[in-house]
């Protein structure tokens, strides 16, 4: 099956260069969301990607405004989907959220349409059965900022049929990504499987009292080499998206540290209204957060000798 015409289920951070990506290399792309005020969001969001698509990869004019009117915006799923024949979701990480979805997409999408989940953590078999098509349904995973750390991770479950399988991964390529095979459910991927406990030892630290966010940010910097640290990841990948998972691992685990460090993101960051680069504040205030200034990673006794 050649895919084509391309659904997109939410338009956040990710569900918006999702789509951004898909109709820059040529595909038709829906955009659903659950209501004019988040479609509203979403425009603005690949509105924006326009300018970076030419920044970083030298788009011209005539391509990111192509790209664009290959996007349509629905509030109405049967519509969104009605000749679709890849919808890709990117709704947020909720088990219940995602389940009813699931479950009102298999009612209005046609026979032929293939669904993927971009969870970040949950498994495609928690909601394999609630599609009502388990052999046309896997993972397809992007890494944040799309146009550039372009992997796909596309991981089957036990009833994934292999050549939807083999579908999906060419169709990664097609749009620019690496394909990246898994052939047995993991929670997280790959790069989560890597990254997430990373990034909770990170605020494990800050919680604990342990150091500050600048500090651990500067330590794992100069001590690795990255160009950023943890919480400068984090304002990227986005506050809530990082107290969900964190949020639903202790759920499922009953990790009493976990659901600590929960309502510690909550309460500190969420109810404070920083959710991070895109709204301006999350761990660092923007657009001259204080890690990308020019002496960030000198030592205190630097700043004690210029005062």
């Amino acid at each position: 099956m050649n895919f084509t015409n391309i659904t997109v289920a939410g338009s956040g951070v990710l569900g918006s260069q999702i789509a951004f990506q898909t109709a820059f290399k040529g595909f038709n792309v829906s955009v659903f969301d659950i209501n004019d005020e988040a479609i509203q969001k979403g425009q603005d969001r690949i509105l924006r990607l326009k300018r970076l698509y030419q920044k970083d990869l030298g788009a011209s004019d005539e391509e990111v405004n192509a790209a664009y009117d290959r996007i349509s915006f629905y509030t109405d799923l049967s519509q969104a989907t009605r000749d679709t024949d890849l919808v890709i979701e990117a709704v947020p990480e909720v088990v219940s959220i995602k389940t009813d979805f699931y479950e009102k997409l298999g009612q209005v999408a046609p026979e032929k349409t293939v669904f993927a989940t971009n969870s970040s953590t949950f498994l495609p078999s928690q909601f394999a059965e609630a599609t009502g098509r388990p052999e046309k349904f896997l993972a397809l995973h992007f890494a944040n900022t799309i146009w550039k750390n372009n992997t796909a991770e596309v991981m089957k479950h036990p009833g994934t049929d292999m050549k939807v399988f083999d579908e999906v991964l060419q169709f990664a390529e097609e749009i620019g990504m690496i394909g990246l095979p898994l052939y047995k459910e993991q929670p997280g991927y790959i790069i989560n499987s890597l990254l997430v406990p990373f990034l909770e030892a990170a605020q494990m630290l800050l919680a604990n009292e342990v150091s500050d966010i600048e500090t651990i940010d500067k330590t794992w910097m100069i001590g690795t080499g990255a160009p950023i640290g943890p919480f400068a990841m984090l304002d990227v990948v986005g506050v809530t998206t990082a107290y969900n998972i964190t949020n639903a691992r202790a759920q499922a685990t009953g990790n009493e540290e976990l659901k600590k460090l929960a309502d510690f993101i909550k309460t500190e960051y969420i109810d404070k209204g920083k959710l991070g680069r895109e709204t301006g504040e999350g761990f660092y205030t923007y657009p001259n957060p204080s890690f990308a200034k020019p002496d960030f990673l000198k030592g205190k006794a630097d700043y004690l000798v210029k005062s």
